[in-house]
Formats: structure tokens, C-alpha cells, sequence
């Protein structure tokens, strides 16, 4: 597998028929949920589980989606969605890269970047990572 960084974090999709749209392949719109579904398996595997984070009262939310579509899926192919943490400031936001890839031909279907900002879940607002965070997350956070 031709990846863009060492080591991806990776979890096996299968496109479903409902996953497909309109015009006969997987919606864009699938592809958002398959980054999200991806980038929560990695925090749950960094011990950063939903239990955890109400604990915390802290969460790591969404604030942008960068998205290159660069090629279809279709119905029934199977997939191999990677992902990486390749920036964080250690207080506030956190990045993502992703790299959706389909394993029999090797063609990346997906490239992504998200950022993330810790957020204090019983307000809503932007709050400075707790120290389980920093810890968590930082043993994936790739070297610069």
C-alpha cells in the first residue's frame, strides 16, 4: 500500500448500496462520514473514548473539512481509510490527515485534512486540552 505518511491509524470500509447516489458511486457526502468514523476509532484506540471525554467534560470538534475527491467507489469495492495526526499546539486545535485508498488497485480515491479544536462539552466553547489529551493524542502526533 502506497501511503502518504508511516503508519496510518486504519480501519476497512465496504461501500454499501447506501452509500451510493444519484449519478451510480458513493456520495461525497459518505466520505465525510467515513473521516469521522476513522478519525473517532483512532481516539477510542488512544484511550480517548466517549466515556472519557464526558469524564473530561472536553471533546474534540470539527471546525474544517478539507476535501480532494480524486476518484469514485462503487458499490460492493472494499476500502482502506488511513489517518494521522500531523499537527496540534497542545492547547487548543489538533489536525488530521487522511488517505482513503482502494487496495486493489492501489488508487487513492481521497486525500483530507481536519481540524479539530478542544471544546468543554457542558458549555460548548473552545477549552484548553486536558492533560489526558495532550498525553493521548500526543503519542500519534507525527514528528514535524
Amino acid at each position: 500500500m502506497s501511503w502518504d505518511r508511516p503508519d496510518p491509524f486504519t480501519i476497512d470500509l465496504v461501500v454499501g448500496s447506501e452509500d451510493i447516489d444519484g449519478l451510480g458511486h458513493a456520495n461525497n457526502a459518505v466520505y465525510v462520514t467515513w473521516l469521522e468514523r476513522c478519525a473517532w476509532r483512532h481516539s477510542q484506540s488512544l484511550g480517548l473514548d466517549l466515556v472519557e471525554y464526558r469524564r473530561l467534560d472536553r471533546a474534540m470538534a470539527v471546525v474544517r473539512h478539507e476535501i480532494d475527491y480524486l476518484s469514485s467507489a462503487y458499490e460492493g469495492q472494499e476500502l482502506l481509510m488511513g489517518t494521522w495526526i500531523v499537527e496540534s499546539d497542545q492547547r487548543l486545535k489538533m489536525d488530521r490527515c487522511f488517505q482513503l485508498v482502494r487496495p486493489h488497485d492501489g488508487v487513492t480515491l481521497l486525500r483530507a485534512r481536519t481540524t479539530f479544536v478542544c471544546i468543554e462539552l457542558s458549555s460548548g466553547r473552545p477549552k484548553r486540552m486536558p492533560a489526558e489529551f495532550v498525553e493521548g493524542y500526543g503519542k500519534a502526533l507525527l514528528p514535524a
